[in-house]
């Protein structure tokens, strides 16, 4: 039997794309829309916030896929549901990641945020360039995305830092593990990039007493997730000058609201979820592979621990 595909995100427009390329691609495989005839027959979902009652509509589901690197938008019922969950991890995302990371990192380096508030004033204004070797770079998170980028920026001569739950090892990169290793990389940062997965350990970690942590005048960049974040209590360590300013690519509610206060925060530069983004070949490429070992029991790639998120 043809293994059989169903694409459920939460954007019919995208889960269309997504099925066209797999059809195009490997045309051997089945793949469907919800509701669409003979979609019972499918037993892995690719998925991104798909509909929490998906197994209860497809209960030949054996396998939950991520279209993307993160899990948490897979939602709490089907990540206790005993179904595997699997995501995508792309060589690819990682170096448009760590792009992003660097334009953050350059832009308090060589103070273009300073530079476009004087434009906007109309005031020239010099500052002097600050060397790779001098900027504290902390990275909360090593894993495939936090990992890559650590090291990526380690070798290109920044003094970087990393913190995990569990003990790492990276060339380059002074690794720390525990509360008292998030303490020390905090104290020591004057970047600090967060790039945890979401989970009930660390929703909410990039908070009030965090932030307080770090020195005066650090920078913030969060590619994370959106609920890592404490909104307020960002912007009023913004506000207070105790952090010189944030980047921020993700949110708890996206699209952004207008009426968000981060959009008029000084200091806070927002960008639309556009870090970084697996390709959609490789997307398709890799859910048939796992569509394939599903169905000759094979170990399957880049399973995650539900309760982790990674």
């Amino acid at each position: 039997m043809s293994p059989a595909i169903l694409f459920a995100t939460n954007s019919p427009t995208y889960s269309t794309t997504l099925m066209n390329l797999c059809r195009e691609l490997y045309p051997q495989v089945e793949a469907f829309l919800p509701g669409d005839e003979g979609a019972e027959r499918a037993q892995l979902a690719a998925c991104w916030a798909p509909d929490p009652a998906l197994l209860k509509h497809y209960p030949n589901i054996q396998l939950i896929h991520s279209v993307a690197a993160g899990v948490d938008h897979i939602g709490t019922d089907l990540l206790s549901s005993g179904v595997p969950i699997c995501r995508v991890v792309d060589d690819g995302q990682k170096v448009g990641m760590f792009e992003y990371i660097l334009c953050g990192v350059l832009r308090v380096q060589r103070n273009f945020d300073k530079a476009a508030m004087e434009q906007a004033s109309q005031h020239w204004q010099r500052y002097p360039m600050r060397k790779r070797a001098d900027m504290r770079i902390g990275v909360l998170g090593l894993g495939e995305l936090g990992g890559y980028a650590a090291s990526q920026l380690a070798e290109f001569g920044y003094c970087v830092s990393g913190w995990a739950r569990t003990e790492k090892s990276l060339a380059g990169v002074r690794c720390y593990n525990g509360i008292d290793g998030l303490q020390k990389l905090l104290n020591q940062s004057d970047i600090l990039v967060n790039m945890l997965p979401l989970n009930g350990q660390t929703k909410g970690i990039l908070n009030a007493d965090l932030l307080s942590q770090l020195p005066e005048g650090a920078y913030l960049i969060n590619c994370g997730r959106g609920a890592h974040l404490v909104e307020n209590d960002l912007i009023e360590a913004v506000n207070s000058q105790h952090l010189r300013g944030a980047l921020l690519d993700v949110f708890s509610v996206e699209p952004l609201p207008s009426s968000d206060p981060l959009w008029t925060t000084k200091d806070i530069f927002i960008t639309p979820h556009i870090a970084s983004d697996a390709s959609k070949p490789e997307i398709i490429h890799q859910l048939v592979r796992n569509a394939i070992k599903l169905s000759t029991g094979e170990a399957l790639n880049n399973q995650i621990n539900p309760m982790l998120g990674y």
